[in-house]
Parts: structure tokens; sequence; C-alpha cells
């Protein structure tokens, strides 16, 4: 008598089990998110499918490794091999989010069509576009003649039967991961159970072939990769792709790498041949900024390695409203009104019967604690409707005591500022600093107070 399926209730926004359907998931609280899934056999790759005695692997000193090395692979984007770390490492799955229209489909196409220039294999799997679809886009972005291998295909195991056959790819890119569905699951492709199969099925072959895997994963409304968390524990790297539709700037961030740095950030620019990538993003956060309005300071900011100069906007008017307005837009909501409570109790400045409106130009988000002393000089510049001087940048962290603590990477922001003419830096008092930073007009202040003195406050 066959053995009857298995039921199991899986939550689809955070994976976890349950024994039987509940309206709120238990473990992360989203509601009407449970959905009965039958395992009629086990997931690829668990190895339960029959009890079998392990054998016993062949252990290796980590001394004795090290004529194991890989060598990166180039993308043939610099800012892409920024955030990865010099280039992609043979072997390494990463994982790519970020919202519908951002772009994501168009960058990797260009690194698979620079990959398959360079010499190298590449196979493009598409789950949401036909091969005509992805043609067009590739004659938008002049990459038709590139020799790249393209397909499409939602079935995991012709994946992997396809994969299997030739000479291995040296990358593989899968658009998207929730598109694909595993023979052995009755569940709906995009589920919890066929999104960790296939992640499972692909990073497995990847480390087995040597191949670099490139996964497209959707994003939820919070901005969050949908599926199970554990989809980003297996791979090697997660990337964020952000921006705003508003603005044509693109900024690639990762959050997770094991072969590189985490802060480090790529920024492109959506043009009509494609994403163009951007050697100078201080000058484009910039732009054509307003000088003689109050209310704007550039901060001199840190992304990874990369010095940034971007402008901080402040909008403080009278309030009719009995709880005045709080609107920010690049910046944490939080932080701002922290650093609201601090000028009032040490300045002396009040914002209480005024609406706050903070903006970080160009889109970029900020999460620097750095940028509380640009963020304050705004806004006491708008409040007091004195613009500051065009010249000058501003960086350092405030405290909850009105201190003002000195910052990393002190030297190369003032180098920055210096090459884009700028000429005087308001940065805290304490931090060392080497014989290049001294070449601006420096002005160190050890307290917030001491911000709202030298604008006449």
């Amino acid at each position: 008598m066959a053995k009857a399926a298995r039921s199991l209730f899986v939550c689809q926004n955070c994976g976890a089990v349950a024994p039987r359907w509940t309206g709120k998931c238990a473990t992360c609280g989203e509601w009407n998110s449970i959905v009965e899934e039958a395992q009629t056999a086990p997931v690829p790759g668990t190895g339960l499918a029959k009890a079998s005695r392990g054998r016993a692997v062949e252990l290796r000193l980590l001394a004795d490794t090290e004529g194991d090395r890989l060598d990166r692979m180039p993308t043939g984007l610099a800012e892409l091999d920024r955030v990865t770390g010099g280039g992609i490492v043979p072997g390494s799955a990463l994982l790519i989010g970020g919202e519908p229209g951002i772009g994501k489909s168009t960058l990797l196409l260009q690194v698979a069509a620079a990959f398959a220039a360079a010499g190298r294999r590449a196979v493009y799997f598409t789950g949401e576009e036909a091969a005509a679809q992805v043609r067009l886009r590739a004659e938008r972005l002049g990459l038709a003649q590139a020799p790249l291998a393209l397909a499409s295909e939602t079935s995991l195991s012709n994946v992997l039967a396809t994969l299997a056959e030739g000479k291995p790819a040296d990358l593989v890119v899968v658009d998207s991961i929730q598109t694909l569905w595993a023979d052995g699951l009755e569940a709906a492709p995009g589920t919890v159970s066929q999104v960790r199969a296939a992640t499972q099925a692909l990073v497995r072959f990847a480390k087995a072939e040597g191949s670099a895997l490139l996964l497209v994963g959707h994003v939820t409304k919070d901005g969050q990769i949908a599926g199970p968390k554990v989809i980003e524990h297996m791979v090697d790297t997660v990337l964020y792709f952000e921006g705003d539709r508003g603005h044509p700037f693109r900024i690639l961030r990762a959050t997770k790498n094991r072969f590189g740095a985490t802060d480090e950030i790529g920024v492109f620019e959506m043009a009509a041949e494609g994403l163009r990538e951007v050697a100078n993003p201080s000058e484009l956060f910039l732009g054509d900024r307003l000088t003689s309005t109050p209310g704007s300071a550039v901060f001199a900011g840190v992304e990874g390695t990369r010095p940034l100069l971007v402008e901080m906007q402040a909008l403080v008017v009278a309030s009719g409203l009995g709880t005045p307005r709080r609107a920010v837009v690049g910046w944490d909501t939080n932080r701002l009104s922290m650093l609201l409570a601090v000028i009032d109790a040490r300045c002396g400045i009040s914002f209480a019967q005024h609406d706050v409106y903070l903006n970080v130009a160009g889109g970029l988000k900020i999460t620097e604690p750095a940028a509380d002393l640009a963020a304050a000089a705004a806004l006491l510049s708008s409040i007091s409707n004195v613009a500051l001087g065009p010249h000058n940048v501003y960086f350092g962290e405030i405290s909850l005591s009105g201190a003002i603590r000195p910052a990393g990477h002190m030297s190369s922001r003032l180098k920055e500022a210096r090459k884009l003419g700028f000429k005087h830096a308001i940065l805290p008092a304490a931090g060392d600093l080497d014989g290049t930073a001294t070449r601006l007009d420096l002005l160190r202040i050890a307290h917030v107070k001491g911000l709202a003195d030298a604008l006449g406050l």
C-alpha cells in the first residue's frame, strides 16, 4: 500500500513549518502566509531518500591547501568588481535582489556578455522572459553579437541536465530563482520549499563544477529578498540593487560577502544603452547644487573604502499642525528625531513648532553616523535662513551629550573634498590627520554648540 503524502504547513514569508493551518505565523507574525504543501519526496540534496552509512572523508591541514588558491574572474564592470572584492570567485554563488524594473536583468546580461566576450563560457537561463525578449534587450544594449548561451527554462532538472553537458560553464545566470520548480515537490514555483530546493541544488552544482552562479531574487514589499532566510545563508554573496525611480542612479550594495568587504558600493547610471559605470560618484550626487539656498550642507562620507560627497538638504517651516511633521528621505527617521532633541537640549534651539523635511540628494541612502554633523548644519541653516558656505564640507557623529565624536577615514574624506574644489571642512576636534589634510582650512569643534556658534545662532 502506497504511503500517503505528508502535508506541511509552511509560512511563505519566513519558512517556518506549522503542524496545522493558522491565520497568523507564530514565528514572524505575518497574516495569511501559511500554505499547505504536500511533500511526496525528500528535498533534493538532503540525503533523506534512504538511510545509508557515511564514508570517511580525507582531512587536510589548512597549510596544505595553499596550492588550491582560486583566482578571481573579472566581470568586465569595475564597479561590480569593487563590490565583490576584486572579481567573482570560481565556484561561488551570488544572490542579487532589487525592486522590479530597477535593472537587475540588465546588469546580469551585461556581465554575462562581458564574460562571453572575454572567452569564457557563460550560460543565461531566464524563467520570466522568452529568449526572443532577452534578444531584444541585448540589441538595445548593443550586445546581440555576444557569444552568450541562452535558454528559457523553469525546470530545475532540465537546467542541471543542460549544465552537465559539454564544457563546464564559467558563469551561470538564473533569472530568477523564484521561477524554478523541482519535480519531487508538489508545490507551486516560488514557494518556500521550491526556492529552497532549487537554490540548494544549484549551489551544490556550482561548488562541484567550479562554476560561478548568479541568482536573481525577488523582493518583498519591505525590500527583503523573498523566500526563506536560509537562502541568504546558502549563498556566498548577497547583493542589493537600490535606486529611486525618479533618478537614473543605481547603487549596488553588498550585505554579505565571504570573499570581500560588506560595506562597499558600486554606482551605476541607467542610460539608453544600459547601465553605465560612474567613476566619480561625488560629482554625480552633488550635481547642480544651489549654494545660495539655506538648508544645504555637503557631507563627506565613506562607503567601504570609497570617499563619497553627497548633499544633505533640510527644510524647516512653521507648522500649523498640533503634531509637527517629520519627513525623511535617504536617512534614518529615528536618528533625525534624536538629533532634533540634542539640538534643543544642548543649543536651546527648538523645532517643536516646525515641520522638518530632510532629504539626501540623488536617491542615496546614508547609514553612516558621521552624517550627524552635516544634517545638523543643514537643519540650523534652514531654521535660521542663513546659507552655509559654498565650499564647506561637514562630517562627525553627534552624541546625546552634544559632543562631536571622531569618524573613521578622516584623511580620505578631506582628500576627496579638496579634489572636488572644497576649501573648508568642519570636523570633530578629536582624531588624527596626516599632512595632506592641512591643505584645507579646518574648523575642529568638540560640541554641537560650537556649530551653532559658528553659524551665529
